[in-house]
């Protein structure tokens, strides 16, 4: 308890999506146990802030909540809430989540996830959390709060949408095998960012390709920072899983395709808000994940269930009005995976 305490405390961050590197080929149903007919749940959802991704996936959770209500003649009672990427206010939902005594906490992203475990230490109210891109580096794995036998506690599992970052660079050299100059934008504040920087700095260096890094913490500073990978000449721009650079992607798409310069990132999110190429996992297919789970943990208990659950990927989603005002054939991208054409969506 002590060590988890310490560790929430340290580092609450948040996290988004991207191409899974492999699967934990388990089912998408949810392992339901006996007879449940006429009871009533109550579930929290909490989304780390409001945008396309983890709105989409909080959809997502509630349509297949539903579902499994109807399906077992069973009520699940559940409000969705935001945090505005306030840890404050993740705490005051967390907090009175445990208060009104729900069932379960369904966190979406990383800071969430985090806040909502500590809130559950003492009451052991199953977190069944949504698109954590790193559950052991955010705490969120029994070994990091284990007891002295070692065994999970048994009270947080969750969905993670693990960024294949060597898959997103290979694209962008299929795309252009003559790409001499990466910028990669992204936040320090965010932790999830960290590893798939540090993968993309290591992959470029064994290729040769210069690299050139500009971070931001509000839109603003997303806009400059963009504006000076511009005026840097960069050849293409890598953003992974990063929360704070999807939030203001409808503000910076436009210039970086007049410059002609293609967004790769790791989320199709940024892709739909006019960024140019993504592979990463099905944010639907995750949401409903997590709400399955969720179910068995509050039917069936959390004895046998993983730590996480690693979502595959393998979707690539194309911005097709991003890809016209640069003129690029996407075509190079058909034998990596599955294509998926998508236009610019302002919300």
């Amino acid at each position: 308890k002590k060590l988890l305490t310490l560790a929430l405390a340290g580092a609450m961050t948040l996290s988004l999506a991207a191409c899974g590197s492999k699967s934990d080929d388990s089912s998408n149903d949810a392992q339901q146990g006996g007879d449940e007919s006429g009871k009533t749940y109550k579930v929290a959802i909490i989304k780390q802030l409001d945008h396309a991704s983890l709105d989409e996936i909080a959809n997502a959770v509630a349509a297949e909540l539903d579902k499994i209500a109807a399906d077992n003649n069973v009520t699940i009672e559940y409000d969705i809430t935001s945090g505005q990427n306030d840890q404050t206010i993740l705490k005051q939902l967390s907090d009175q989540a445990i208060a009104d005594q729900v069932d379960a906490i369904i966190p979406i992203a990383t800071t969430a996830a985090q806040i909502s475990a500590l809130s559950a230490e003492d009451t052991k109210t199953p977190v069944v959390y949504a698109a954590v891109s790193d559950p052991e580096a955010a705490s969120l794995t029994g070994i990091d709060y284990a007891s002295a036998d070692g065994k999970n506690p048994g009270n947080i599992t969750g969905t993670s949408d693990a960024l294949n970052t060597d898959f997103i660079m290979d694209m962008m050299l299929a795309q252009n095998p003559d790409v001499a100059k990466v910028g990669l934008l992204y936040s320090l504040s965010e932790p999830n960012s960290t590893k798939p920087i540090a993968d993309a700095k290591a992959y470029l260096d064994a290729k040769g390709i210069e690299y050139v890094e500009q971070t931001a913490n509000t839109n603003d500073e997303v806009v400059a920072a963009a504006s000076a990978l511009i005026a840097d000449g960069v050849d293409a721009v890598f953003t992974p899983t990063d929360n704070v650079i999807m939030s203001a992607e409808l503000a910076i798409y436009e210039d970086l395709a007049k410059a002609g310069i293609p967004h790769y990132t790791g989320a199709d999110s940024f892709v739909r808000n006019g960024a140019y190429a993504t592979c990463g996992v099905n944010y639907t297919d995750l949401g409903a994940k997590t709400a399955d789970l969720a179910y068995s943990a509050i039917t069936d208990g959390m004895d046998s269930m993983e730590d996480y659950y690693l979502m595959d990927g393998g979707i690539i989603t194309i911005n097709t009005d991003t890809a016209a005002a640069m003129s690029l054939d996407y075509s190079c991208f058909n034998d990596m995976g599955t294509v998926v054409e998508v236009t610019t969506t302002k919300d």
